[in-house]
């Protein structure tokens, strides 16, 4: 694997630095201290600009190259936030925050970012300008929503963006993209349905929201089945359903449903969307109750650019050797999309080898991913912005 030998140099050092954010997991838009970590590292590099702050507790560094002939300008994206997990790992840099995890790997992908400015920042092999985004608030926060509401691409006239995220299944050090969509969209929905409550040994004289809900949480399910094109991707998950009351002989006034709804097409995500209101609205009326649908807007689809994911993959073929350029796409969702549905760019994947998946409290980010990540990071500047 041909990875830079600056960040063979480096290796322990970003290790260091990954395990520290480790120890120290922060939630959604609550990482002051990984913030502020971000800031002296980029400061101690050199870097030309930082501004904190950005999308409330976001990082932009700007660092330009030894020319800039090109005037482009590239972003390159790590998102900083932790989950609400208990971690199960026994590491001796094991989170020191109850109840807080770096389960999705975060903390490598701010380490490895990280890595890359110190480079580019000594190096300076570019033509134009990169600008380094850490990113508050992936998880669930739309912390990459709030960057880009506060100007980001504006700001720093940002061309081009990309990012990575690691895969756990996957050998180190290899890469997985493809172009168009790469990960679904993430809504929520909420439905309350609403009868009449009364004695669970008078049915009759009640209208029961349960047996309604209970022919609600049935009927979406053809939505896929029925309503979607079979060559479509859709998933509606109904993930919780609760009375107003735990009494085991009263019938409730209402019942609450909560769940999540992912597609890969903003087309079919309009349609879903349609379709769960009017099934829901229709099932529990056919029961003599009423429903209240509440849609949240979450996530939109990643949707990779087709020629910006031709360049990152033969960036990760530089590094790499080899690249999976028409990876699977996947329903789990990512906020980076925000930021490519305003500038073109590219999401890829990067193998963290076996072991526990992400969100899982025994998940760890495989180190040994380091060099690969860097080097990607790295080299995506180097190419995109030859030095003249």
């Amino acid at each position: 694997m041909p990875i830079k030998n600056r960040f063979a140099e480096m290796h322990a050092e970003i290790t260091g630095w990954r395990h520290h954010l480790h120890q120290h997991p922060e939630l959604q838009f609550d990482v002051h201290e990984t913030a502020a970590f971000v800031q002296n590292k980029l400061a101690e590099f050199g870097v030309d600009d930082i501004t904190p702050g950005i999308g409330q507790t976001g990082v932009v560094g700007v660092i330009s190259g030894k020319t800039n002939t090109s005037g482009r300008v590239i972003g390159l994206r790590a998102d900083m936030d932790a989950l609400p997990i208990t971690e199960a790992t026994g590491l001796e840099y094991a989170s020191k925050s109850p109840g807080k995890m770096h389960a999705c790997g975060h903390d490598g992908h701010t380490a490895m970012l990280l890595g890359a400015a110190k480079y580019l920042a000594e190096t300076r092999n570019f033509d134009g300008t990169v600008v380094l985004i850490f990113q508050p608030a992936e998880e669930g926060g739309g912390g990459g929503r709030e960057m880009v509401n506060d100007g980001l691409m504006e700001r720093w006239k940002i061309d081009e963006v990309y990012g990575l995220h690691n895969a756990p299944g996957v050998d180190v050090g290899q890469f997985q993209i493809r172009p168009g969509a790469l990960m679904a969209s993430a809504d929520e929905i909420f439905i309350t349905v609403t009868g009449r409550g009364g004695h669970a040994a008078a049915p009759h004289e009640a209208i029961d929201p349960n047996l309604a809900a209970a022919h609600v949480l049935i009927a979406l399910q053809s939505i896929a089945s029925r309503n979607i094109d079979p060559l479509a991707h859709v998933v509606v998950s109904v993930c919780s359903l609760h009375s107003d009351n735990d009494a085991t002989n009263v019938i409730p006034q209402s019942v609450r449903m909560g769940g999540t709804v992912r597609t890969l097409d903003e087309a079919v995500r309009a349609q879903v969307k349609d379709r769960i209101i009017a099934l829901a609205t229709a099932t529990a009326q056919a029961y003599g109750c009423t429903a209240d649908v509440v849609w949240v807007d979450g996530y939109p689809v990643t949707v990779n650019a087709a020629a910006n994911t031709e360049y990152a993959a033969d960036v990760a073929r530089n590094v790499a050797g080899d690249v999976e350029d028409d990876t699977a796409p996947i329903m789990a969702a990512e906020d980076f999309s925000f930021m490519l549905n305003e500038r073109p760019g590219a999401y890829i994947f990067l193998g963290n080898g076996g072991g526990a998946t992400v969100h899982h409290p025994e998940y760890n980010f495989n180190d040994e991913a380091i060099p690969a990540g860097c080097s990607w990071f790295a080299e995506m500047v180097e190419t995109r912005m030859p030095a003249t």
